[in-house]
């Protein structure tokens, strides 16, 4: 006996459009087009029947026509380095709380600290036209982004300066906080200390060291060889950074973590330990103040709302030169950056 072909059932449904709602409501298409659009001439009684069958029909506005005609899609891209680092999460709702208070749709993605992912990803958001960027750049070349930016596509840098390209910047103070840090260990009685950071070639890793260098030097220190250590984040490799510091006949006193990542192995390599080695980390972390890590905070909320601020200063037709701002941080001492010297 021959089978009969079954023709599958469609997954999906077309979606109503304004014809179907016109119909439904027994008015015309420019009827529907005006209550949708929120424009006067329309009664009462008969926008009540056009609402009452887009709500019947599930009918959604496609703005896809609108978006031609005014040249502006109401959506900002941001693009983060990791979306699982905690420190993007209050960065990206101070972002998307802006958006919101301007009308515009929020959407972000995740670089994974690759530079032609970061390419590809915002090449991508500019592909749909979004109004504008606020990226925080994995790479150190961002001249690609030139002829968007040309083309009217406003773009804030965050956390780390454009490459190569002027743009606006949104920072934290990563030299300063550094050095109040090491200069916090230093007026604790600490000479040896040492530092781990993020790997070199990134921004904010230069500068931390750099305020690292600098409190040693403003306390006549030579810093030696072996009490720096910048790499990879894995923690394995921070671990065995900080095992070497500890170790020998002159291990160091104290440790300075350039990142939360970097804080979070330190302190289980020290919770491994029955000495007492004092500790500051830049970047808050998650249970900090129950576990007694003093850091150098920054405002990850603050950094956002600003970068938010400034990119909408620029859609709204702001003409002055690319700025540079600068947020301060803050040392949060919660006993760890207080023990004195072994």
């Amino acid at each position: 006996m021959a089978e009969t072909a079954r023709h599958p059932e469609p997954r999906y449904g077309t979606r109503p459009t304004m014809k179907d709602v016109a119909a439904r409501a027994g008015v015309g298409l420019k009827t529907v087009s005006r209550v949708v659009n929120g424009e006067p001439g329309v009664t009462p009684d008969t926008e009540r029947r056009v609402q009452e069958a887009i709500e019947a029909l599930g009918f959604r506005r496609n703005d896809s026509a609108r978006v031609l005609r005014k040249g502006r899609t109401a959506s900002i891209g941001l693009v983060l380095e990791d979306l699982a680092d905690p420190f993007y999460g209050p960065l990206s709702r101070a972002v998307e709380e802006v958006a919101r208070d301007h009308g515009a749709l929020l959407i972000n993605g995740s670089s994974a600290e690759d530079p032609e992912r970061e390419q590809e990803l915002v090449l991508a958001l500019c592909a749909r036209r979004v109004d504008g960027l606020i990226v925080i750049p994995a790479g150190e070349d961002h001249r690609y982004l030139e002829p968007e930016i040309k083309a009217g596509v406003a773009t804030v840098f965050v956390d780390r300066p454009a490459g190569l390209i002027e743009a606006d910047t949104v920072l934290s103070d990563s030299f300063g906080g550094a050095r109040e840090g090491v200069a916090h260990l230093l007026a604790h009685g600490h000479r040896r200390i040492g530092f781990i950071g993020d790997r070199p070639h990134i921004h904010t890793a230069v500068e931390r060291l750099r305020g690292y260098h600098a409190a040693m030097a403003d306390a006549g220190i030579d810093v030696r060889e072996s009490w720096v250590s910048q790499g990879a984040t894995d923690p394995g490799r921070v671990a065995a950074a900080a095992e070497a510091m500890l170790a020998g006949p002159e291990p160091v006193t104290a440790l300075f973590s350039g990142n939360n990542r970097v804080t979070v192995t330190v302190v289980r390599v020290l919770a491994r330990r029955e000495d007492h080695i004092a500790l500051v980390g830049f970047d808050d972390i998650e249970l900090a103040d129950l576990l007694g890590v003093t850091v150098v905070s920054q405002d990850p909320a603050a950094v956002g709302r600003t970068a938010a601020e400034h990119l909408f200063r620029r859609l709204e037709g702001s003409g002055r030169p690319p700025a540079r701002v600068t947020l301060p941080t803050r040392l949060v001492a919660r006993g760890s950056g207080e023990l004195p010297p072994v």
